[in-house]
């Protein structure tokens, strides 16, 4: 009896028609954002999305208050004002570092400068009610003592507000704890913070 070959290829055609297509969808273009290389000595840690919102929240109720950010950096607390609603044209951004100051103008208007030089040269003759800031860690005390002589209240009737995100180690008799932030905050450096807020009648 002869048995069928099950293990040799059945006499089936070695090739297939393969139907061409050109109706793929077009890619979008991948572009990649230049990387921001910054000295080391800038001290830029950048504020995190969900910190910056509540250093925001912390500020107070939105108005038409001048908002002076001392250590503007990659913008992360102006892109959190402008997205609570506040207004580009009350807002004046300090950045001494060229690149990272070329990439706040659309936030509002940039002072590329020393942020301690300038405030030693505006003092007394600018007043801002609300100020928000992640200022350099080594040089902490100075930067608060800087904000601290522009913040007033600018002819509103409400309380001048500054808030701001320092070592755990700093203390300033007019200031409150709001939030002790855990070590791992910043992506880039372990370093122990928290957020404080001075109100200045």
């Amino acid at each position: 009896m002869k048995r069928p070959a099950i293990y040799s290829r059945p006499a089936k055609p070695m090739r297939i028609a393969v139907k061409r297509r050109d109706d793929f969808d077009k890619l979008e273009p991948v572009t990649i954002a230049d990387p921001v290389i910054v000295d080391k000595f800038t001290e830029c840690h950048v504020t995190p999305d969900d910190v910056a919102a509540r250093m925001v929240r912390y500020l107070g109720p939105q108005g038409d208050y001048l908002t002076l950010e001392p250590s503007a950096g990659t913008g992360q607390l102006s892109k959190a004002l402008r997205a609570s609603g506040h207004s580009q044209f009350e807002l004046t951004q300090v950045e001494r570092h060229i690149k990272l100051a070329g990439g706040l103008y659309g936030f509002g208007p940039v002072i590329n400068r020393c942020f301690l030089e300038w405030a030693g040269e505006v003092a007394g003759r600018v007043e801002y009610p609300r100020i928000i800031m992640n200022p350099p860690f080594s040089d902490v005390r100075k930067h608060i003592a800087a904000a601290l002589s522009l913040l007033g209240r600018g002819g509103h009737e409400a309380p001048a507000v500054l808030v701001a995100l320092v070592p755990i180690t700093f203390n300033h008799p007019d200031a409150e704890t709001l939030e002790i932030l855990p070590p791992d905050t910043f992506a880039t450096a372990k370093v122990h913070t928290k957020i404080i807020r001075v109100r200045k009648p």
